[in-house]
């Protein structure tokens, strides 16, 4: 295991919302989370890994890999994930011109959009997770991994790895609950990876998401926000940042929303994490 991996970051950067954040979506047996510790599991090129960042005045990274080789492929993706190279200035800047937003930004300066760990991953928490509850999605999530992921022995304890595309094809609607056509759309989406009908990665394009059954725009666009990293998006459907929007005097009907978000850009989506925050209930579209 390698320890005490400092990892830096300019200022501003809102790192204590990113651990907030994994609180309650924290995958049991994949994921530990706290307000200053962050664990998981993870599928390497080489292997199985773990790693944990934690905060105590500096932010500080443990891995343990299959693969020496894969150590630094799993440092630059726990810097994506926690969203530690964007400059939050640069942000801040062009939200804190936006009346209704500055006090937001001055409240919470640098705030962040957590990236993914893993993309197929996303995909599947997304859809597991629409229109229902954070609690009920780590519900559902908690048991497909329980059920259908792996085993691994990793930093002195055996771990759990979330489930493959191959295994959620195979076992997923024996385990997945909720309406039928929810749980044949996650099975389908799996079985679409397997087949190399869907690549999901970075460069996934939204009319590729679109085309999977059980997709929308909320799905779509949420997928390019955590996995593709797309900086400029803000998620009119969902029914948590609409409230938020509504909180602070600014449009909440998707159609004037979005485009009243224009001012935002290129930085939309950190507005949406801003408007995300003023929420005061969890989101029901928001479940990664």
């Amino acid at each position: 295991m390698i320890r005490d991996v400092e990892l830096t970051y300019a200022d501003p950067c809102d790192v204590a919302g990113v651990f907030a954040w994994m609180v309650p979506r924290a995958v049991a047996g994949v994921e530990e989370a706290s307000e200053a510790c962050f664990s998981r599991t993870i599928r390497l090129e080489g292997g199985p890994a773990w790693f944990r960042i934690r905060r105590d005045r500096r932010l500080i990274l443990d891995v343990e890999t299959a693969n020496p080789g894969d150590v630094d492929g799993l440092i630059a993706l726990v810097r994506r994930v926690f969203d530690l190279d964007t400059d939050g200035s640069m942000v801040d800047a062009t939200l804190s011109a936006i009346p209704e937003v500055s006090p937001l930004v001055e409240s919470v300066p640098g705030i962040r959009v957590p990236g993914a760990a893993d993309p197929f991953e996303m995909l599947i928490r997304a859809m597991v997770g629409q229109q229902i509850s954070v609690a009920a999605a780590r519900t559902h999530l908690s048991r497909l991994a329980e059920e259908v992921g792996e085993r691994a022995m990793l930093a002195g304890r055996e771990r759990i790895l979330f489930p493959t595309a191959a295994a959620i094809a195979a076992r997923g609607s024996e385990v997945l609950r909720g309406p039928a056509a929810r749980v044949r759309a996650i099975v389908g989406a799996a079985e679409a990876v397997v087949s190399g009908e869907l690549v999901i990665d970075g460069s996934v394009s939204r009319d590729a998401l679109l085309a999977l059954p059980g997709v929308g725009p909320w799905t779509a666009d949420y997928l390019r926000m955590r996995v593709a990293r797309d900086a400029d998006l803000v998620l009119t459907g969902d029914l948590a940042l609409r409230a938020g929007a509504a909180a602070v005097g600014i449009p909440s009907d998707p159609r004037t929303l979005g485009e009243w978000a224009g001012r935002a850009a290129p930085w939309r989506s950190y507005l949406s994490a801003h408007l995300w925050r003023q929420a005061l209930v969890a989101p029901k579209g928001d479940r990664g």
